[in-house]
Parts: C-alpha cells; structure tokens; sequence
C-alpha cells in the first residue's frame, strides 16, 4: 500500500456477519505505520475511544498511543480484534489501553463505560465517539422499524449517551471528536438510515460546540469517505466490498491508517482555535460544510 496518491486496490469478493471481524478481511487494513515515530502531542493525556477495536477507531487508538495516550477502547463484542489493539498499545508503544465491552446504545452501559474509565485513569482528556452499523437497502420500504431504531441506537444515541455521561469529567482543555460520514453531506441511496444518523452527528457536533465553548472544551468531527473496515466487510454483497472505494476521485478505499491523523490534529495543541467544524478525508470528493 503505498502512502498517499492513487493506488489501484484488488480485493477478493468477501462477505462476513456483522459487527465483523478485522482478521479476517483480505487484505488486512493498515492501522499503523510503525516506521513512524510519534512526537509526544498526547503525552500522558486520557483518551475513550467507542468503536475502537478495528477500522478508523483502532488506528486512531493506536496513534493516538504512539504519541502519547492512555486509552481506553469502548466495544461490541469482537474480542479478538480489540485483544490485537490492546496489545499494540500496550507492548508496542507502551502506554495502558482499558477494554470495555458492551452496546453502548444503552444508557445505562455507556455511563458504564465513562466510570470504568475513571476508575482506571482518573480523567477523560479526549472522547471520541466512534462506534458504527449500517445496512444496505434499496427503498425505504424495506428499511425496518428495528434496523431503523438499531441504527441510531448504535451511530447517533450511543454518541449522545457517552458524551452526556463524560462530559461532567472533563474540564477545559478537553475535546470532543465525534465520526460522521461523507454520507451526511451527499446523502446514500442504500443506506438512508445510516447517513440520516450520520447528518444527526453533524448537527449534534456544532449544537455541542457551541454549548461548551465557553467551559473551554472543544467539540469536532471527522466526516471520512470511502474506507477499507470491517464495518463494509460485514454490511455489503461481496462484489460490492470488492470494489469499495473505487467510485472515490482517488479510485480507491482509504485506509485506516490514512484518517487517523485527521483526528489526532484535532485532539492535541495543533487544533486549539478550532471547534465546531469538520474534516473530510474522502479521496478527494468535493463536501461543502
């Protein structure tokens, strides 16, 4: 894979159940570029991540370790993946990674999480909600009341309940980096419910950030395009995962690796003055918001 530019991807036809499995996507994503050194932007601060066993959320785990953070990674149910992500941050870059298990689309877990956090680490620096579905339909006549409900209970409440139940932790300084989608801004066909949760997060980003500008806490998003995660492996018909990406002007699935920084900008000193917008890693599709 090489970084940057165009680079023609060639996927097998695969199709796994959801939430997905990392390990088992050919070819595996990049999560990491381990010939890169970090530059302690992070140092010693606390990060919970949702979703941040595989895809964008584990390499934004990852980084954000290399440069300096503890991390606490917030679940499904793919233990596997979220053990290799542990076991990155911890004997790789030697920082102290805390997995939480359960769906977070319930209150009443996602407060789970934010106390198990500070139990273990005593602070929440950084959250980024993260965590995600979505299922392919041709009409809205086929999208069900319970896909419906299940969507936004994982891609919008989740986001809602966590930040909700965090934010009485964090104090000035802090941030707050919330997942959309290019869904959001161009719309899907196929996955109406998806970039309809996708376009609540939008909104859901600026109302927040103008209600804690004045607390000093920082509130942002990240809108990716087309990316190569187990959340496509597991949503789309084989040949559809194929060719994933390759409607994008870059011709091809980002990767991992390749949106994680736009969210460590956000997270340290670089992104200071900025609150309430977001950035659109989508292989170079023009997004207008």
């Amino acid at each position: 894979m090489q970084k940057g530019g165009k680079s023609k991807q060639l996927r097998p036809p695969q199709k796994q159940r959801r939430p997905g499995s990392e390990k088992k996507m050919k070819p595996q994503p990049v999560f990491d570029y381990p010939e890169v050194s970090g530059n302690n932007k992070l140092k010693n601060k606390v990060a919970l991540i949702t979703g941040g066993d595989s895809g964008i959320g584990k390499a934004v785990a990852i980084l954000f370790a290399k440069e300096g953070a503890d991390i606490a990674v917030s679940y499904l149910s793919e233990s596997e993946d979220a053990e290799e992500t542990k076991d990155i941050i911890e004997s790789k870059y030697g920082r102290t990674c805390l997995l939480l298990r359960g769906n977070i689309g319930n209150e009443k877990l996602a407060k789970s999480i934010v106390q198990k956090t500070i139990r273990k680490f005593g602070k929440i620096d950084i959250l980024v909600n993260n965590a995600a579905i979505h299922y392919e339909n041709k009409s809205i006549l086929d999208v069900t009341q319970k896909e419906l409900l299940k969507t936004f209970q994982s891609d919008f409440f989740s986001f809602f309940f966590v930040t909700k139940a965090a934010i009485r932790y964090m104090t000035s300084g802090s941030c707050i980096i919330n997942t959309s989608s290019v869904t959001a801004y161009r719309g899907s066909p196929d996955l109406l419910d998806y970039s309809s949760a996708k376009g609540a997060i939008v909104s859901f980003t600026r109302s927040l950030s103008s209600n804690l500008v004045k607390k000093g806490i920082r509130v942002n998003g990240v809108a990716p395009g087309p990316v190569w995660t187990p959340l496509i492996a597991s949503s789309f018909k084989g040949k559809k995962v194929a060719k994933h990406g390759s409607d994008a002007p870059m011709q091809r699935a980002g990767q991992p690796v390749e949106i994680a920084p736009a969210y460590l900008f956000l997270a340290s000193e670089d992104g200071r003055y900025i609150s309430g917008q977001f950035i659109h890693p989508n292989g170079g599709e023009i997004i207008n918001g």
